[in-house]
């Protein structure tokens, strides 16, 4: 009896047009602020954008956007109704569990989670759906991958070369799965110290360029790194939001305008 090929169940969410991945090879670099503003710059030019935690482990998606204490509830043949903020609709798992309580579920509970959200959640119509992935390359990216037509996805990264190794393992998670990479953002730049304006990098800047030439991908672009754009996460008013004119809040914007 022949294999089933697992991508063969792929099916279009009814009313998305497209579905845009955001991942990253490790913790720690800012991938689920950059989703969070990075949605916010594109609602901002006019699209209907959703945008899903699909960190089931460690949501952050509530609390980055001041829907903490909130819940989701079920709707019309019952669907659950995502929570609307900044002109975006939301769905994370932090809707449904309290935020001090362990997600402890093995692989098979992940992809009903997954399948749960991209079907029986009442997306209406979306022009994009952004899905903030979890770090690494495992259960949550193969169900998405195997699940929905996936457009695009984008990795983030910090400058050094320890992230950078981890961001090749995306890279190639992405590939194996027939996804395009649409480019790569670089988090946390550089600063520039109050009363300077010189910028300093804070991390030993790798050779995360040379590699993204040799392999014709795009740095889609660099945030620097602003303490607002922390303090943004933790109020629930990401940095596109609260101040848009900033340094921080343009380079979303330009990275939106390049996706475009």
């Amino acid at each position: 009896m022949a294999q089933m090929n697992p991508f063969d169940q792929q099916r279009p969410i009814p009313g998305v047009k497209r579905i845009l991945a955001v991942s990253s090879g490790k913790g720690g670099v800012g991938k689920s602020t950059v989703a969070t503003n990075l949605a916010l710059a594109l609602a901002k030019k006019g699209l209907k954008v959703g945008l899903l935690d699909a960190d089931i482990y460690g949501p952050s998606l509530p609390r980055m956007t001041g829907t903490l204490q909130q819940k989701v509830a079920l709707g019309e043949n019952n669907l659950l109704q995502p929570l609307e903020r900044y002109g975006l609709k939301l769905m994370s798992i932090g809707y449904l569990v309290d935020e001090d309580l362990a997600v402890v579920w093995r692989g098979p509970m992940l992809f009903k989670a997954m399948d749960q959200f991209l079907r029986e959640v009442a997306w209406g119509e979306l022009d994009l759906l952004l899905v903030d992935l979890p770090p690494g390359t495992g259960d949550i990216q193969l169900s998405l991958a195997q699940k929905v037509p996936v457009a695009g996805a984008i990795a983030v990264s910090t400058p050094q070369d320890v992230a950078l190794t981890d961001v090749k393992k995306a890279i190639d998670m992405w590939a194996r799965v027939q996804v395009p990479v649409l480019g790569v953002v670089e988090n946390m730049s550089w600063f520039i110290p109050p009363g300077s304006t010189e910028r300093v990098q804070l991390f030993p800047k790798g050779s995360l360029d040379r590699w993204l030439e040799e392999r014709g991908l795009m740095k889609l672009g660099e945030v620097p790194f602003h303490p607002n754009v922390g303090l943004g996460g933790e109020a629930g008013i990401p940095v596109v939001e609260s101040d848009p004119k900033s340094a921080e809040a343009e380079a979303f914007a330009q990275i939106a305008a390049r996706l475009l």
